[in-house]
């Protein structure tokens, strides 16, 4: 099976090194495209069994799988340019373009096509986050015109970089503030707390090492026991105790409602 990746920038690239490291594709299998030689030359360094070209229309010809990465301002000059070798009965199309609906894919890529042409494109649309990177996203799929097979064939693919949720295409805007934009508010906490450390008297670079272990410990607490957060967090609180005054501390400057607020300001 060979997959083309048509822009090998921060998440192109990081989809790319992820699935050359899982169990599904080789290096040899993943074509990946980029406008630059700096960005193909990246792409080596990180593999130099990679195909890689500046000829998005050669890429895509022999490919099962195309992940479009590109800006959701190019993803319609992208389908554009493929769109005359793309074969809708055998490719699997995937965008990873937030923002960029089926109804728009399904319009760029049927635009022209002679109307005895029936067959409609196979199309995913793919939200992942950038702890990608590390093969720890939470990424999004929802499928149009998928097969059952299709879809585990994508979601397997997507679980070898984390975990993949199948969810309706209504949901990618907040699963988009949840999950993506949420990288960025989880880091923002860590932030906040390592700049409290530092205040209670720790070197930056130990508050940092405490704050992320201790992110990590309520995380894993939270997978390995299936648990409700609150129910973890009564483990340690009593009354009158000195983690119950720091919760309500927060919660009077407002940390619940302004990380709701910031959530629903992401969709």
């Amino acid at each position: 099976m060979k997959i083309t990746i048509i822009g090998s920038g921060n998440m192109g690239g990081a989809i790319a090194k992820g699935l050359s490291q899982g169990s599904i594709f080789q290096a040899s299998d993943i074509t990946c495209t980029a406008q630059t030689d700096e960005t193909l030359e990246k792409m080596r360094n990180i593999n130099e069994n990679f195909n890689l070209t500046h000829d998005n229309i050669t890429a895509v010809r022999e490919s099962d799988l195309v992940i479009i990465a590109v800006k959701p301002w190019r993803v319609q000059s992208v389908i554009e340019e493929i769109r005359p070798v793309l074969q809708f009965d055998k490719q699997i199309i995937i965008s990873i373009a937030a923002g960029v609906t089926f109804e728009q894919l399904n319009s760029h890529l049927k635009k022209s096509i002679a109307s005895k042409v029936q067959v409609n494109p196979v199309i995913f649309r793919v939200m992942p986050n950038t702890a990608i990177e590390v093969k720890s996203s939470l990424t999004f799929i929802s499928a149009c015109n998928a097969s059952e097979d299709q879809i585990n064939l994508v979601l397997s693919i997507f679980n070898e970089l984390g975990k993949a949720i199948l969810i309706e295409e209504r949901l990618m805007e907040a699963g988009t503030a949840l999950a993506s934009s949420g990288i960025a508010f989880a880091l923002r906490y860590i932030r906040a707390a390592i700049e409290g450390g530092v205040e209670l008297g720790f070197y930056p670079k130990q508050a940092q090492e405490i704050v992320v272990h201790t992110v990590k410990g309520a995380i894993d607490l939270l997978l390995e026991n299936q648990s409700n957060p609150e129910a973890e967090i009564d483990k340690v609180t009593t009354p009158g105790g000195i983690t119950i005054k720091g919760l309500n501390e927060m919660e009077l400057s407002g940390f619940t409602s302004a990380v709701i607020r910031g959530l629903k300001a992401s969709r």
